[in-house]
């Protein structure tokens, strides 16, 4: 949660997120959350490539300048989009640690509705299941 310009996180949520066990494909729930969310861009990426990579370009460009920080990520973000949509498909919907690293800063905001966003979630937590037992 934020307090003023500060994020606080509860301490019972952090233990919760240390100890979650990983999934069969070694993802922690939320990392596995995230690749049903990129999968849903993926769909969106194989439709209108030039739409979704320009989406991407921009927030690249967003995100540089807010979070400098996130530099090494954001370069490799920029080498993947400069290698066109099938390499940007295979980060999307990969899960090796290099794509898993990456999409903890994903350029692909805005690319699926809320709606959309809402929806995939709702599946995850519907059919995720089978994908999180060890």
């Amino acid at each position: 949660m934020r307090v003023g310009t500060h994020r606080r996180i509860d301490p019972l949520a952090l233990k919760a997120f240390l100890l979650s066990p990983p999934t069969r494909q070694g993802l922690r729930r939320e990392q596995l959350a995230s690749l049903w969310l990129h999968h849903a861009v993926a769909g969106h990426l194989v439709r209108d490539p030039e739409a979704v990579l320009e989406r991407a370009w921009r927030n690249l460009d967003r995100l540089s300048k807010r979070h400098p920080s996130a530099r090494p990520w954001l370069d490799a973000w920029r080498r993947t989009l400069d290698n066109g949509p099938a390499a940007t498909l295979q980060t999307l919907t990969s899960t090796s640690e290099s794509a898993v690293e990456l999409r903890q800063n994903s350029p692909f905001a805005g690319v699926l509705t809320e709606a959309e966003r809402r929806n995939v979630l709702a599946t995850f937590r519907t059919y995720g299941q089978a994908d999180s037992a060890a």
